[in-house]
């Protein structure tokens, strides 16, 4: 089925149809700048304009930057804190006048990863762990999905792990690979030793340098890269809605 996946951003709000029974983007994605503050009202007009774009009368998944449960957002990361108790399925469904899912952007990227990309076939518990501006994550045990692990806040040095081990902060402190990758590595050991997953997979910005930084780790996973790259969030918001389709 073609269904419209939106991938809500801190910096970014990007959309297009997919073909959900192939994992494939069917044009260019549309982006729009996040507007400064991400207030709720802002950024359901952008998922508008997204949709718009498309001329789009179907049904719309979208991931989004937080914990969402039964539609409705818990936790605000990187948008606006007036999102916290904000029923996002229905601002988006009353912008877009378009049925609409929205689930946590980390899950969008790791249900596209498991159908897809580097998780297809795999069972067992599979960590996708999306590396940008935080510390993504999305757990699957035998393909299921654990929703919600949000597990880019677990503490290192008296901080959330992703002030420390994420790409921004690689940036932030001006390190080299090897150097962040040791960081990095601190934070899958943590992992490693309180899930005992069998496979990590790296996603978002930072897994394309993987071959600079993948020497530096050692946990008993096994590691691969993922594969969707930037087009997982989309296509794994589009998966989540095929549900709206179903329902009916």
């Amino acid at each position: 089925m073609i269904i419209l996946g939106v991938d809500i951003g801190g910096s970014g709000i990007k959309g297009a149809p997919v073909d959900t029974e192939k994992g494939t983007m069917l044009s260019d994605r549309f982006r729009v700048p996040t507007p400064e503050g991400a207030e709720p009202a802002e950024v359901a007009d952008v998922v508008a304009e997204v949709a718009r774009n498309f001329d789009w009368k179907g049904p719309i998944g979208a991931g989004f930057p937080a914990v969402i449960q039964h539609g409705v957002a818990k936790t605000a990361a990187n948008v606006h804190k007036s999102w916290i108790g904000t029923h996002a399925e229905e601002l988006f469904s009353k912008s877009t006048g378009c049925p609409v899912r929205v689930l946590n952007d980390a899950d969008a990227a790791g249900m596209a990863e498991m159908r897809f990309g580097a998780g297809r076939g795999r069972n067992g518990v599979v960590f996708i762990i999306t590396i940008g501006t935080g510390l993504g994550t999305a757990v699957f045990t035998n393909g299921v999905l654990v929703p919600n692990t949000e597990l880019g806040h677990i503490e290192m040095d008296g901080q959330d792990a992703e002030m420390q081990a994420s790409d921004a902060a690689r940036q932030r402190d001006n390190l080299k690979w090897a150097q962040w990758g040791k960081r990095f590595n601190r934070y899958l050991q943590r992992l490693d030793a309180l899930f005992w997953p069998d496979v990590f997979i790296l996603g978002g910005g930072a897994s394309k340098k993987i071959d600079k930084f993948l020497e530096v780790l050692d946990v008993h996973a096994e590691i691969v890269p993922a594969e969707l790259e930037n087009e997982a969030g989309i296509v794994g918001a589009a998966i989540a809605a095929e549900a709206l389709v179903t329902a009916q």
